[in-house]
């Protein structure tokens, strides 16, 4: 099963960076503007209207450092796992992102690699204090 992968080294302590990769008010701030939280920690991200919902239920976190999400809905995405590892880097945090398990490397997955190594970017620029907003707007694509 292939995996996408990103690595990236952020100019802020991972104590900061860990919300923002572990809740949906965090992803709010990179990721997507349409998130809604449930019970359970269940975060959803809405996408064109919410015509796509990527669902994503926390599976662990070790806070400030780990955070795991199963998804469970969602264009190819359903079973797969997104994880976000922060080690420490003196007062910088190194960000090691995996979304695993995909069933096959589709076109549909290559340009899911292509999105996350921008949103990478943008996690980068919101836990430097440089916050570029969502990627993806309400309703919109965002880019």
């Amino acid at each position: 099963m292939p995996d996408i992968r990103h690595s990236l080294l952020i100019n802020a302590p991972a104590e900061a960076i860990y919300p923002l990769v572990s809740t949906g008010e965090g992803f709010s701030q990179w990721w997507s503007a349409d998130v809604t939280e449930g019970a359970g920690g269940l975060v959803e991200l809405g996408f064109l209207n919410r015509s796509t919902i990527y669902a994503l239920k926390p599976v662990s976190a070790v806070t400030p450092l780990v955070a795991n999400w199963l998804c469970t809905s969602g264009r190819e995405w359903a079973g797969t796992r997104i994880e976000f590892k922060l080690e420490r880097n003196g007062g910088k945090a190194q960000v090691r992102f995996t979304h695993a398990d995909w069933a096959d490397e589709t076109d549909y997955f290559i340009s899911c690699n292509t999105v996350w190594g921008g949103l990478m970017f943008r996690l980068r620029a919101a836990a430097e204090g440089k916050p570029q907003g969502p990627l993806f707007l309400a309703n919109s694509l965002g880019y």
